[in-house]
């Protein structure tokens, strides 16, 4: 049965006064995510403190979010719900909560009050995209390129993915629509205004598959954030893109020959979602992480692993200092007012709406 966001709001505040005990709760839990740089900092900064804390809990990562939606739809035909919190991207956390297969939260009964007192609708704002969507970051999507297979004249704009005269070689992109056609239309020409409206047509998706058409013989499709940065690293590709925080992860970290382009990085939101139908005691352990793991120093800690932004603003004082570089965490943030000049910010209520249909036709294009 489905439980009511009032239900839930009340297990979560029995859990929260500790009127469940910890042997009520489950000792285990699966969390899924993307793996690689962006994983490691959820480990870092909410899984291994909420472990030093309850040392009874086993916690098991799945990098399946890339395929969370597709995934969760066939454990809720089989009536299996082998996952228990969810990373999923905010147009893919909108889709889920309206097809039943993600849990209405309510966000000031459930997650805990900002450092500063505020209630956390107020302090995750405008990240609140669903009912279902407890916020976590902003990121961006953007490029990478090889400073040393550039020449002398680095990118500046993010046409240069179209331009194989002046930076011939191959590139690296993301094997889904999302970005690539936005950009594809921009580079051909559309007002950034008038992207969505254009991409609501037949005739736009078109248009941008064509525009996709003239660099596609170049291109090494990605799924995995990390597959970009290991291409520039070998050399495979001289510019690709993927998400700004493996960049980082690259450029600051591994020291590699890497530059970043920020001109008409796609924003987003990216957080959790809690499977529908999980049993009692898996839900009372989600919601005591959850509480934990979204708080406002719970989140400030995880950009000291990745270049991403907070979605608490409780959170943005508390941006310090690398882990382990020492370096300052916030010039390296996609909102950054000197990475922020020309952003493209990705409309996921667009993407909620017209994601099946698009990926249908852009996987049709990919197969051709």
């Amino acid at each position: 049965m489905k439980l009511t966001k009032t239900l839930l709001a009340t297990t979560a505040l029995t859990v929260a006064a500790g009127a469940v005990a910890a042997q009520d709760m489950a000792d285990s839990m699966t969390l899924v995510s993307w793996g690689g740089a962006y994983q490691n900092s959820q480990l870092k900064a909410y899984s291994e403190p909420y472990q030093e804390m309850h040392p009874e809990v086993q916690i098991s990562w799945d990098e399946s979010s890339a395929e969370a939606v597709a995934k969760l739809r066939a454990m809720n035909e089989a009536g299996n719900i082998t996952w228990d919190l969810v990373d999923v991207e905010a147009a893919d956390a909108i889709r889920l909560c309206d097809e039943g297969l993600a849990m209405e939260i309510d966000h000031d009964e459930v997650l805990a009050e900002g450092n500063d007192g505020s209630s956390p609708t107020d302090d995750f704002g405008d990240s609140i995209v669903s009912d279902c969507f407890i916020p976590q970051i902003v990121f961006s999507t953007t490029v990478g390129y090889r400073t040393d297979l550039v020449g002398d004249t680095p990118p500046s704009d993010i046409c240069a993915i179209f331009d194989l005269e002046t930076y011939p070689g191959q590139r690296s992109l993301n094997k889904r629509p999302i970005g690539n056609v936005e950009w594809a239309l921009l580079c051909d020409g559309v007002p950034k205004d008038d992207i969505y409206e254009v991409l609501a047509t037949p005739e736009g998706q078109d248009r941008a598959l064509a525009k996709l058409d003239t660099i596609k013989d170049q291109v090494v499709w990605w799924s995995a954030g990390a597959d970009t940065p290991q291409l520039l690293a070998d050399g495979e590709v001289v510019m690709g893109s993927t998400y700004n925080g493996r960049l980082f992860s690259a450029i600051a970290e591994q020291d590699q020959p890497i530059g970043m382009l920020w001109d008409a990085q796609m924003l987003d939101f990216d957080g959790w979602i809690v499977p529908e139908g999980l049993p009692e005691d898996r839900l009372a352990r989600v919601m005591d992480f959850l509480k934990f793991a979204t708080d406002t120093q719970r989140l400030a800690d995880q950009a000291a692993y990745i270049s991403y932004g907070p979605a608490r603003a409780s959170s943005a004082p508390l941006v310090g200092k690398h882990a382990d570089l020492g370096i300052e965490m916030a010039p390296h943030m996609p909102t950054d007012p000197a990475n922020a000049k020309n952003v493209f910010v990705t409309q996921y209520e667009f993407w909620a709406d017209y994601r099946d249909d698009i990926d249908a036709k852009f996987q049709a294009w990919l197969a051709q």
